[in-house]
């Protein structure tokens, strides 16, 4: 155990999460090194093997708690998608570890069996679009899930943007971001 720390392993556990997030986030799983995540978490490599059984069951962990955290925060109103994709976007802002961790997770682990929590949060939300969409709420250009998934996209626009794109629109302000991602919605449904 490192020096000042206690034991208290809700407390470790939530330090190496923290920690793991933020290194897999700038190196990606191959890159990241348990001894890093153990010394940010001020911590032992010894823990993250006895929480997470591997660096891969700690980057599943992170990744499960990252996509409960944007599932809480932001559920889905298939009545109001303008809205629903803006505080997408802000939920992105605030935390700009998910589209990197996303990316990673696509780029490393995309042969990976899919997460339950995301495939029936993903099914929950394409059927509450389909029930829109029968009730004359949502137009029925694209399918439920093909609409779902233009919504998700354009409201992480700003966020997984290259940067040689991000330095031509250096001066595009936060609030106007959160316009055109809410505004582009409004337009895909025919909002007004």
């Amino acid at each position: 155990m490192s020096p000042g720390t206690t034991r208290d392993p809700a407390s470790t556990q939530r330090r190496l999460l923290e920690a793991g997030r933020d290194e897999f986030a700038a190196v990606g799983v191959a890159g990241a090194r348990v001894d890093r995540i153990a010394a940010a978490a001020r911590s032992n490599k010894a823990q993250i093997y006895h929480y997470f059984d591997s660096k891969d069951g700690l980057f599943d962990a992170v990744f499960d708690q990252m996509c409960r955290e944007t599932l809480d925060e932001v559920p889905i109103d298939p009545a109001d998608l303008p809205e629903y994709a803006g505080r997408l976007h802000d939920s992105y802002r605030r935390r700009p570890w998910v589209q990197r961790l996303a990316t990673w997770h696509r780029l490393e682990r995309g042969a990976d069996a899919a997460l339950e929590v995301v495939i029936a949060s993903n099914t929950a939300k394409i059927e509450s679009v389909a029930r829109a969409q029968s009730d004359g709420l949502l137009p029925t250009t694209f399918t439920a899930a093909e609409l779902l998934g233009l919504v998700i996209h354009l409201s992480g626009f700003w966020e997984s943007n290259v940067r040689e794109y991000d330095a031509l629109v250096t001066d595009v302000g936060v609030a106007r971001r959160r316009e055109v991602v809410v505004a582009a919605v409004a337009a895909l449904v025919g909002a007004r």
